[in-house]
């Protein structure tokens, strides 16, 4: 149960439903149970857990969309809010494969060996989503461009 927080967090970032994480969760944590004589002793029960979570979900016929994030406007937004959202936004417009890869070696530290048992896929194609999916990232924040106003001292980032 340790690690119940940590797949929720990974479940909800998957199916951006909290109802639907949850249950996904819950249906990890039944399959485990279930089939925790499949377990191989020395392996990681952590990267375990999550495979079967991947798994489970790719299982579920079908995929929920969270609606939209309503940000409160009262003539003030703070900048971290709107760059939260602006995260989460060009996270959740990754295809599955990589936001996938990128949720489980950047935000839930796995390694690439670690996330390429998980999600029963070679290594270098691990290595090659983890880049595509970063490369994405800063193409839909707008990191470069931020990055040379800045620099410039100028607060126009268009």
């Amino acid at each position: 149960m340790p690690e119940s927080p940590t797949l929720l967090r990974f479940a909800l970032r998957l199916t951006r439903d909290m109802p639907a994480a949850e249950d996904l969760v819950q249906e990890t944590l039944l399959r485990a149970w279930r089939g925790f004589r499949q377990f191989r002793t020395g392996t990681s029960a952590r990267a375990w857990l999550y495979r079967i979570l991947v798994n489970a979900f790719h299982e579920q016929a079908r995929k929920i969309r969270a609606p939209l994030e309503l940000v409160p406007f009262n003539n003030r937004v703070s900048s971290s809010t709107l760059e939260r959202l602006e995260m989460a936004q060009a996270l959740d417009a990754l295809p599955e494969d990589h936001r996938t890869v990128l949720l489980l070696g950047v935000v839930e530290g796995f390694t690439c060996r670690e996330v390429s048992e998980i999600l029963s896929v070679p290594m270098g194609t691990v290595m090659s989503r983890l880049s595509r999916a970063r490369e994405a990232l800063r193409e839909k924040l707008g990191y470069e461009r931020r990055v040379a106003a800045a620099a410039r001292g100028r607060e126009d980032f268009g």
